[in-house]
């Protein structure tokens, strides 16, 4: 543990803003959801995903915007979630937080510890911030890894539009194929590896 985090007055915080953020040290990996301050630790095999994911963005990506992993998104006071992989504007680049009005594209990769947090926290944060397309990718699901799509209804908040372990292609928010078999067999690869060891 950070020495900033054995701190009580730290340690015992319940309700964090933005505002405690700058309590933290400098290049500690966190989130920020509804007032949580969440410390993650992905696998080696969740970056991996993530990194997939981004190539598997980039073919068409609209001029102006780039597919990043691992970005900070500035949506208000108590909360700045850190999506595994964002489709975000060119001019924001160069910071972080990004504004979420600048994501034109959020993905989360589900980690055994925080399937209600990207499944239900997370839709009623990015819906409500305007993000037009959510995705969460499940590792963790027995048989094959599942990618689940939300985007706005009628009254803003998310929809499940699909959700699926087959090659997914969309055109929204612009063309892209996801090949979630391939995404699967990635898996399957190193869940092998972990049983030989």
């Amino acid at each position: 543990m950070t020495a900033a985090l054995r701190n009580p007055d730290l340690l015992d915080k319940q309700d964090w803003t933005t505002d405690d953020l700058a309590s933290l040290p400098e290049g500690l990996r966190y989130e920020l959801i509804d007032g949580r301050l969440i410390l993650p630790s992905p696998t080696s095999f969740h970056q991996l995903l993530g990194v997939e994911l981004v190539l598997m963005l980039r073919p068409n990506c609209p001029l102006g915007y780039v597919p990043v992993p691992d970005l900070s998104l500035d949506v208000d006071r108590r909360n700045e979630p850190r999506p595994d992989v964002v489709v975000v504007d060119d001019r924001y680049m160069l910071r972080s937080p990004v504004p979420v009005d600048g994501a034109l594209l959020v993905v989360e990769v589900i980690s055994p510890t925080s399937h209600f947090r990207d499944m239900h926290a997370k839709t009623e944060i990015y819906a409500a911030a305007g993000v037009g397309s959510y995705w969460v990718v499940d590792p963790t699901f027995d048989g094959s890894v599942v990618l689940t799509v939300f985007r706005p209804g009628d009254d803003g908040k998310y929809e499940r539009v699909i959700s699926t372990t087959k090659v997914f292609s969309t055109d929204v928010p612009y063309e892209i194929t996801i090949d979630l078999p391939a995404l699967t067999a990635l898996r399957d690869k190193y869940l092998a590896a972990q049983d030989d060891a």
